[in-house]
């Protein structure tokens, strides 16, 4: 399938799902949560991506009337864990955790559903989660790998950034991208680099051009990334190298990275674009939905994304509510 055939189908799937949900919210009973202190701890809201689910979040309760309670615990397990005792104690309607490291995250959950607080997590994957608010991450894997694949013409060496296994989202994409490469023997993973909070970008970059060097034109053909800040730096060394033949790949829609996609003086991107502040309103409705008794929801609710070329990145960025620089 070629890229405008894709950029279509996608587009029309995207437009489906929101026409679903529009119907769905047109029909459903009105939600509020006045009275209701409600919590979310996030792993930190320095990124983009992280940054936007939570003030989706935060923004949702208080249209909703409810009084939040926010808590950024700066990219560290530990902060996070001691964030989340301390909510315990303090025993608020419902608490929402945003994309953490799950392992570590498991005993705190399971004291949080042992105090009869409902706990709901954004991107963060756990049995002890009446509902996790995501996208559909089994699928951007795929449509990610099986257009990485296309582009290359089946075979090459590629890059990978796997630094962040552990959160949830990153481990199955990386994943999905296994799964598809099985099909494809002559692609090739002949490195993969570990991406760095905070810094990402800069480090990306670093880490790229020190791999421009050991291997010359010709013999890398892409690289990949579950999200896209390390393409960021990924695609600054590209161009800093006149590397630019190398294709970048990755996920999340990040304002800085749209806009390098549609330069076309940069190397040629693709990314899964999500909606974060999208992602963070739904967590807070299923919240609203169970405190008024509605408790067979859902275990994951998806948020549609779209994929992301040069063709469609200004009208992406448009759609995202980004600042479109012409």
């Amino acid at each position: 399938m070629n890229s405008k055939r894709l950029v279509i189908r996608t587009l029309i799937s995207l437009a489906v799902g929101w026409v679903g949900q529009a119907a769905f919210a047109a029909n459903a009973p009105t939600l509020t949560l006045a009275g209701k202190t409600v919590a979310i701890t996030s792993i930190g809201n320095q990124l983009y991506w992280n940054n936007k689910a939570y003030q989706g979040a935060i923004d949702e309760i208080n249209q909703l009337g409810g009084t939040p309670i926010g808590l950024d615990a700066g990219y560290v397990d530990s902060k996070q864990i001691g964030q989340i005792q301390t909510l315990i104690r303090q025993k608020p309607a419902a608490i929402i955790e945003e994309l953490g490291t799950a392992n570590a995250l498991e005993p705190s959950f399971k004291q949080i559903r042992a105090a009869g607080i409902p706990l709901f997590t954004i991107d963060t994957g756990s049995d002890y989660s009446i509902n996790v608010a995501t996208s559909d991450n089994w699928r951007i894997g795929e449509e990610l790998a099986l257009k990485l694949v296309s582009d290359i013409g089946g075979e090459g060496n590629i890059i990978v950034f796997n630094g962040f296994y552990s959160v949830t989202s990153c481990g199955i994409r990386y994943d999905q991208l296994h799964e598809v490469l099985k099909h494809y023997p002559k692609v090739h993973i002949i490195q993969e680099l570990k991406e760095v909070v905070p810094n990402t970008a800069q480090d990306a970059r670093t880490q790229v051009t020190e791999i421009l060097n050991k291997y010359p034109k010709g013999q890398i053909k892409a690289i990949w990334s579950a999200w896209d800040v390390p393409q960021v730096g990924a695609t600054q060394a590209l161009a800093a190298a006149g590397r630019t033949e190398i294709k970048t790949y990755g996920v999340d829609g990040t304002p800085n990275m749209l806009s390098l996609i549609r330069d076309p003086s940069q190397a040629q991107g693709t990314v899964i674009a999500q909606n974060p502040y999208a992602i963070g309103k739904a967590s807070v409705d299923n919240v609203a939905r169970y405190l008024a008794g509605e408790h067979d929801i859902e275990q994951l609710t998806f948020v549609p994304t779209l994929l992301v070329t040069r063709d469609n990145a200004a009208a992406a960025q448009a759609e995202l509510g980004q600042q479109v620089n012409q």
